[in-house]
Parts: C-alpha cells; structure tokens; sequence
C-alpha cells in the first residue's frame, strides 16, 4: 500500500512538473554583433520540432547551443533536420540577417508573418536584385525553398511539421509602422513573443493594450507560461530617440496597465523574458539593474543567455 501510495504521488508530481515549452535563444541582441541577433528557437517539450521566434541569428547560435551541449550534431544538419520554419515579426535586417544568409544551406520550411512583413521579405530581401529569391512568390524565377504564410491577425493557424499553433497580433514599432507579437498554443498552454514594439503612450496607439486584453484570460488562469518582450534602451533614452522600444521605465509602465486589466496579484510569477537589449558601452548591465530596482511587480525577471536553454 506504501509503495502504491509512493508511486501515485510521484507521478501525478511529475505530470504537474512538466514544462510546455522549450527555448533555446539563438541570438539576444538589438544590434551591433551580428553574431548574436533576435532569434529563438521555440518547441513543444519533449519533442524537436522547432519554430524560430524571428531569425536574427541562426547558425552562429545553433554552433553556441551544440557547444553548451543543449544539442547534438552539427550546426548546419541542425538547421536543415529542426528547424520547421520561422515567425518573422517584421523585416528589419535584426530580425532577418540569419534567414537570409543561411537561405543556400537551408531545407524547405515555411516563413510566417503577417502581410506587411512579408511583403517586404518577397520586394527587398528575397530579390535578385539583393540576394536570390528562395521564395515560393516574388521576382521570377523563383527557387520554392520557402513557402510563405501570410498570417491574420487574432486567427490561430498551426505551424506546419509541429505540434504548436500560432494566432499573430500586430505591434506598433514607430507608429504606423507594423510588427508583430505571436501567441503560440501547445495543447492548452501559451507563450507570447513580442517583436520590437513601442508604449502605447509614445506610439499613440492601443496596439499593446488590445493585446493586454487579448491574453488576460490565459494570464488569469495560469495558462500564460512567459512573456518575451523587448528592453532596447534605457530609461534615460529621450522619447524622440526610442524609434519605437522599450525602456525598463516604460517596461514596467506597460506591465502596469496590463496588471490593472488582469486584477491587482493575478501576475504573481508570471515569467518575463527580456530581449533585444542594445549593446553599447555598459547599457546593458544599466538595463538590467534597472529592470530589477523598478520591478514593482511580481513577475520574474529573466535575462536570457545566448544558447541556453529555457523551460516553461
């Protein structure tokens, strides 16, 4: 009876324990090392099936993630066997350059994002007037390596060759300008990325809080596993030099607001993932000690390393 008792308990601990997702950041940056720009590998636990969270950085942190031996093999059989394809908040070359680069060595996968990004993908990036176009749609002739999605904000659509869905809300990064945050299902649990965004405030725009509102219900009901959301600058940044991001002041401004339409304690834990800080001098050691002296509230803080995994 001790022994059933035993092992009922284990198991039912070990079934709650379980994480929904992995990460493994391939790049972390806003800039400056093109060795390590915004790029996140994102799969369902258990399983390799990846999806990058923007495509800043790819072979050179896939090479970082085998050599702190969170996977096996080489960088580039990697690339071509795990990644299933890449969500692209908007086309800056931050968010692109690995895509691009790494375009001649890659297998077929599909490039999601909503129309505007993917307009300029086909038009500026994957042209044979810049690079040769490995799109299924763009100038002729096309080579059909990628396949492009074009994704509607606020409708879920799964992501090919995985197990995970995705429902795409549009950001404002120097208002009108687009980009995107991506909530991404894995059976009942989610995982929001936010491309580069500016405060709603500065922006004059709601972008931020419709997506607040969005996700309050699965923040209220603990199925939220991590916000991914950037700090660029830091709280000395003018608002006439933001172009569009975040500050750890603004940071918290924003969490704010979306504390005040969740309720007061419902962000208890909840796991805030900082990315796309802008090296310069000592800014990001500033950010951090920033973010970590404002935080009033009580979500946890994480600085993400580059090629190290994540579970939540």
């Amino acid at each position: 009876m001790k022994n059933f008792l035993f092992v009922f308990f284990f198991t039912g601990f070990s079934v709650y324990a379980q994480p929904a997702f992995q990460v493994v950041p391939l790049g972390i940056k806003g800039g400056v090392d093109e060795s390590n720009l915004s790029a996140y590998a994102l799969a369902a636990s258990g399983t390799q099936d990846y999806v990058c969270l923007d495509a800043g950085t790819l072979h050179a942190g896939i090479r970082t993630a085998i050599k702190n031996k969170v996977w096996k093999g080489d960088a580039t059989t990697f690339l071509r066997k795990h990644i299933k394809g890449y969500l692209i908040s908007h086309p800056h070359y931050d968010h692109v350059n690995g895509l691009v680069i790494n375009s001649p060595d890659d297998s077929a996968k599909y490039i999601y994002g909503i129309e505007s990004c993917l307009a300029v993908l086909k038009e500026k990036h994957f042209s044979w007037k810049s690079w040769a176009n490995f799109g299924n749609e763009g100038e002729a002739p096309t080579l059909n390596k990628y396949t492009y999605q074009t994704l509607t904000p606020g409708k879920e659509v799964p992501l090919h060759n995985t197990s995970l869905f995705v429902t795409p809300f549009v950001l404002s990064h120097v208002n009108p300008t687009e980009s995107t945050a991506f909530l991404v299902r894995s059976g009942e649990n989610y995982l929001l990325y936010l491309g580069d965004t500016g405060c709603d405030r500065i922006e004059k725009s709601d972008k931020l809080n419709q997506l607040w509102k969005a996700i309050t219900p699965l923040i209220q009901t603990k199925k939220l596993k991590a916000i991914f959301i950037e700090v660029s600058f830091t709280s000395e940044q003018p608002d006439n030099l933001l172009f569009g991001h975040l500050t750890p002041a603004l940071l918290m401004e924003e969490l704010g607001a979306l504390e005040k339409i969740c309720g007061t304690g419902q962000l208890k834990n909840l796991n805030v993932v900082i990315t796309h800080m802008k090296p310069q001098g000592k800014r990001e050691e500033t950010i951090r000690k920033q973010l970590i002296d404002g935080n009033t509230l009580p979500v946890n803080l994480i600085f993400p390393r580059q090629g190290k995994g994540l579970t939540f």
